[in-house]
């Protein structure tokens, strides 16, 4: 398992922190997504042999936020 913390941009309430736990948390491969409004992060921990970062961060992208 690989863990990573991802600085994200544009993310402001709870409809964002469902949007991306839960858009990242139906990856498979992906075992712990948590985001922290405060610091503008997304935790992560996956498994790289099952999903790739650039997928990760593709899926972000796809909710309309950007991966600093």
């Amino acid at each position: 398992m690989e863990k990573i913390t991802l600085k994200v941009n544009g993310m402001s309430c709870g409809h964002c922190i469902k949007a991306i736990e839960g858009s990242v948390g139906e990856l498979s491969g992906v075992n712990h997504v948590k985001v922290n409004l405060e610091q503008g992060t997304v935790d992560l921990e996956f498994n790289s042999a099952e999903v790739t970062l650039d997928q990760i961060k593709e899926t972000i992208d796809d909710q309309g936020y950007d991966v600093a």
